[in-house]
């Protein structure tokens, strides 16, 4: 399938982000739809069209939170039970873009094979997976 056009500047800031991580390309699976993969596995997708901007990335430390703000659900399909949320802007709304990047860094960590780089330097997602499940202490 031929790549959808890029129409809008917020998409193609988060595009280049995705595409920055170690072994990211493009996919086009649906339609008007750009997934960006670590290998074969999504780790965003990004919709741009009359409607607005859509982002869907899976956030198995922050999605709690993150469906906290109004632009956000789950993602459809059954893909909200796996984690995944999908953020939702208007075509006249600018969506807080430093927001969106830590969720991409977030979901390219979940889904990304740790030979990959996914395991790379401290992050927020990594500090929060230890200590989620904390190791008892010697005595």
């Amino acid at each position: 399938m031929a790549a959808p056009p890029l129409r809008n500047r917020h998409e193609l800031a988060l595009r280049a982000v995705a595409l920055a991580y170690p072994e990211a390309h493009e996919d086009f699976p649906w339609d008007r739809h750009r997934a960006v993969k670590v290998r074969r596995k999504v780790f965003v997708i990004t919709t741009y069209d009359e409607a607005g901007l859509s982002v869907s990335v899976k956030l198995p430390w922050s999605a709690e939170g993150a469906l906290q703000f109004p632009f956000c659900e789950p993602t459809g399909y059954g893909l909200g039970r796996a984690g995944w949320v999908t953020a939702s802007f208007g075509p006249r709304k600018k969506p807080p873009l430093e927001v969106l990047r830590s969720w991409i860094d977030e979901s390219y960590r979940a889904v990304a094979p740790k030979r990959a780089g996914a395991e790379g330097a401290s992050s927020a997602p990594a500090r929060a997976r230890r200590t989620a499940s904390p190791r008892p202490r010697p005595r």
